[in-house]
C-alpha cells in the first residue's frame, strides 16, 4: 500500500565556483583570491572519497612533467571545464582544504593551474595562493 508522503529529492550538489569563473574571466587577480577563499574549488581526483566518511577527500591527481619531474596542481572554477582526458572523478574542496593540502605539498607542487584547458586559464605558484588564501 502506497503512503502519501513524497520522498525529498536529494538537491544536486554544483561543482562549480561561479566567483571564481567570473574572476578567471577578467583575469583579475584579487577576484580569484576572494573567490578562493569564499568558495569551493573544484579538484581532479585519481580515486573518490568515502561518502559515508566525510573524512575521506579522495586522492587528488596531479601532473607530473615527464620531462622536468616538476609537478602541478589543477584546479578548476566548475567541474565542465576538466578536460576529459583527466580521471573522472572531482572533488569539491573548501578553501581550508585548499590551504591545508597545499602547504603539506608546497615543497613538492611547482605550480597551480586554473581551468587549464579553458575557457580563461591562469596559473600561479602554491606560494601566492597559500598567501591569497591566507589574506
Amino acid at each position: 500500500m502506497a503512503s502519501g508522503k513524497k520522498r525529498a529529492k536529494k538537491k544536486q550538489l554544483e561543482f562549480r565556483n561561479t566567483q571564481l569563473a567570473d574572476a578567471l574571466q577578467t583575469q583579475d587577480i584579487a577576484a580569484v583570491a576572494f573567490a578562493l577563499r569564499h568558495g569551493p574549488t573544484v579538484v581532479p581526483l585519481m580515486r573518490a572519497g568515502a561518502r559515508d566518511d566525510p573524512r575521506d577527500a579522495g586522492e587528488v591527481w596531479t601532473y607530473r612533467d615527464p620531462d622536468s619531474g616538476d609537478v602541478a596542481l589543477l584546479l578548476f572554477s566548475d567541474a565542465v571545464h576538466k578536460p576529459e582526458t583527466l580521471p573522472p572523478a572531482v572533488g569539491l574542496h573548501s578553501a581550508a582544504w585548499l590551504r591545508a593540502f597545499l602547504g603539506a605539498h608546497v615543497d613538492q607542487i611547482t605550480t597551480v593551474f586554473f581551468d587549464i584547458a579553458g575557457p580563461h586559464p591562469m596559473q600561479a605558484s602554491p606560494a601566492d595562493i597559500i598567501a591569497a588564501l591566507d589574506a
